[in-house]
C-alpha cells in the first residue's frame, strides 16, 4: 500500500488539477471556438457533471452508506441502482465532467489534456484501493458488480 493511497481526498485534487488547467491554459494555445458555443458546451457538461454527483449522493444516503472517500471500509451496502448501474465511481465521474467544462471554459485542448492527470491519480490511489477495500467487505456481491459495471463509464 502507498502512504498516498486515500489520504488526499478526491475534491483536493479536483481542485488542485483544476487550478494546473488554468496554469496550462494561460501558457499554451487556445482553439478558436467561437464564446457562446464553448460557453454553452461548458455549462452543459457542468450540469451534466453535478447532476451525476448530486443523484450518487442521495443514493448513498438513501441507502444509508459512507460517501467518504477515505474510509471506505465504513460501507454498509452496495449501491448499484442509479448512477451507480452505468459507472461505478459516478462522483468521480461528475467530478470529471465539470473539469471538461472548465477545459472547454477555457478553450485549451492541454488544459483538457491535463484532466487526465486527475484520472490517473484517481485510478491508482483512490480507486484501487477502495475496490479493495469493497472487495475485502462485500466479497462475491462487490465482484459481480465489478463485472457487470465499468469503473469510469
Amino acid at each position: 500500500m502507498s502512504r498516498l493511497e486515500l489520504r488526499i481526498p478526491p475534491d483536493v485534487v479536483w481542485v488542485a488539477v483544476a487550478g494546473l488547467m488554468w496554469l496550462v491554459s494561460t501558457r499554451t494555445p487556445h482553439l478558436g471556438i467561437p464564446y457562446l458555443l464553448r460557453i454553452g458546451a461548458a455549462v452543459a457538461l457542468t450540469i451534466a457533471g453535478v447532476a451525476v454527483m448530486t443523484s450518487a449522493r442521495v443514493l448513498l444516503a438513501a441507502a444509508n452508506t459512507t460517501w467518504h472517500p477515505t474510509t471506505p471500509e465504513q460501507t454498509t451496502s452496495l449501491v448499484t441502482a442509479g448512477v451507480f448501474a452505468v459507472s461505478r465511481n459516478p462522483l468521480y465521474l461528475g467530478m470529471l465532467l465539470v473539469m471538461f467544462g472548465l477545459g472547454v471554459t477555457l478553450s485549451s485542448p492541454a488544459a483538457l489534456l491535463t484532466s487526465g492527470l486527475f484520472v490517473a491519480y484517481l485510478d491508482r490511489f483512490q480507486i484501487a484501493p477502495e475496490e479493495r477495500a469493497l472487495t475485502e467487505k462485500l466479497g462475491q456481491q462487490y465482484a459481480d458488480y465489478r463485472a457487470r459495471v465499468r469503473r469510469w463509464i
